[in-house]
């Protein structure tokens, strides 16, 4: 069975620091896109950073570009979040996603595979 399991969220003060981790079981994370996602309460879902299947290239929304980085490491068939400089505006529900070559970072209806969600609440 297929599945997506996230973890790392929790509390943390402004400018601080955390790293996500998304763990998959029942396929390999090196052939799909792998994306997080977040939401925000009374926001929609938005692509925050992706890794490719095929050269490992990324993308990072504007908002996280400089403070984020998402990494793979397939030995443990694990796809990171470490996010730097965190800001109270960064606080929502972090998801971790997987799509097919043609899934997109800022389209989160093309990806196919979705975990349950970490909260990561950035507060004074």
């Amino acid at each position: 069975q297929l599945q997506l399991v996230e973890s790392g969220g929790g509390l943390v003060q402004p400018g601080g620091s955390l790293r996500l981790s998304c763990a998959a079981s029942g396929f390999t994370l090196d052939s799909y896109v792998i994306g997080w996602f977040r939401q925000a309460p009374g926001k929609e879902r938005e692509g925050v950073s992706c890794i490719s299947s095929s050269d490992g290239s990324t993308y990072y929304t504007d908002s996280v570009q400089g403070r984020f980085i998402i990494s793979r490491d397939n030995a443990k068939n694990t796809v990171y979040l470490q996010m730097n400089s965190l800001k109270p505006e960064d606080t929502a529900v972090y998801y971790c996603a997987a799509g097919g070559w043609q899934a997109m970072c800022d389209t989160p209806g093309s990806m196919d595979y979705w975990g349950r969600g970490t909260l990561v609440t950035v507060s004074s």
